[in-house]
Formats: C-alpha cells, structure tokens, sequence
C-alpha cells in the first residue's frame, strides 16, 4: 500500500451556498399574525420562528382568524 500524503481534487472549488442569492421559501413564507395573552400587542410571525411576544416576551399567544 503506497503512503504518501493526500491530495485532494484540483479543479476549480464548488460554489459555496452562500454565493448564490436563492431566495429561500421561508423568505417569500406570508407571516401569520398573532396577539399576545398577556399584554394583548398584535405580532407578525413567520413560520419556523418561535412563538414569543416582541413587546413583553411572554409565549402564549391567539392566532388571529384569516379573512377569507
């Protein structure tokens, strides 16, 4: 078995994720509105984010009804 060190591939590096600007679908995601149980202030939160109230922290909040 031959031991010489590695070498790895010599092409080009591959386009990191961060170079393309593909928007992701959690960027076009429409943001459901909820009130706070506590202090009653109205917050937009999108998906994926986590449910605490912006004005007092507190994590209870009431969907509102969608207007269909």
């Amino acid at each position: 078995m031959n031991r010489e060190s590695y070498q790895g591939p010599q092409g080009p590096p591959p386009p990191s994720a961060s170079s393309t600007a593909t928007p992701r679908a959690s960027d076009n995601a429409p943001k459901m509105l909820y009130n706070c149980a506590d202090c009653g202030t109205e917050n937009e939160i999108k998906p994926k984010e986590p449910l605490r109230c912006k004005e007092c922290g507190h994590r209870i909040m009431y969907k509102q009804r969608t207007k269909r």
